[in-house]
């Protein structure tokens, strides 16, 4: 069994607050990351597949394929956008860290093979 995995890199603005808490409750669980105004942030999308390379190709996976699976999938939404108001798939969640992973995951795994 080996591995592939690639990096993807985007920007993408977000507000960590729950609607239905006061602005004291969200400030107190999210702090700063709670500010009306959201901010900002650099991500990493480390994507990594696992498998037996192809006998004839020598390959687990085309790295160019699967760039372009998860481009479609997930960066090209997120993006350099604002991922509580943008992002159709992320609405209703608060977009942190663990719920964009699970979001990211339920996007990429029904395209790979």
């Amino acid at each position: 069994m080996q591995t592939l995995g690639r990096v993807f890199e985007f920007s993408a603005a977000h507000r960590l607050f729950r609607p239905d808490w006061d602005e004291a409750k969200n400030v107190s669980v999210y702090g700063q990351c709670a500010n009306p105004g959201g901010h900002g942030h650099n991500y990493q999308l480390h994507v990594i597949i696992r498998g037996i390379p192809d006998l004839e190709t020598g390959m687990i996976f085309d790295a160019g394929q699967l760039r372009d699976l998860v481009t479609k999938a997930v960066i090209a939404d997120v993006d350099h956008r604002n991922l509580n108001t943008e992002v159709p798939w992320l609405g209703g969640f608060v977009p942190t860290v663990e719920i964009l992973v699970s979001a990211f995951f339920d996007r990429i795994a029904p395209v790979l093979p």
